[in-house]
């Protein structure tokens, strides 16, 4: 059973510049069936994270969706800027 918050930051880390303040945490949810995962990095990062349009973060999603399927949870990721 993989990590999700660690395979988030694995996804996300080749595409920020500064990976030094790139940091994902997985926050509690009141649907048990669901995981919340933060993504927090500087405003140009969470830029290029949410792609035009969202298409980064769309696709961010639906592979996030596809790790967690085997814990038969939902994802939710919310890109916040530090």
């Amino acid at each position: 059973m993989a990590k999700l918050d660690e395979v988030l930051l694995d996804l996300v880390k080749p595409i920020v510049e500064d990976k030094e303040n790139l940091e994902v945490k997985k926050m509690d949810s009141d649907d048990e069936n669901e995981v919340v995962l933060y993504v927090y990095a500087k405003n140009d990062d969470i830029a290029r994270l949410i792609g035009k349009k969202g298409s980064m973060a769309s696709a961010l999603r639906q592979v996030m969706g596809v790790a967690s399927h085997s814990e038969d949870k939902k994802v939710t990721i919310k890109f916040e800027q530090i």
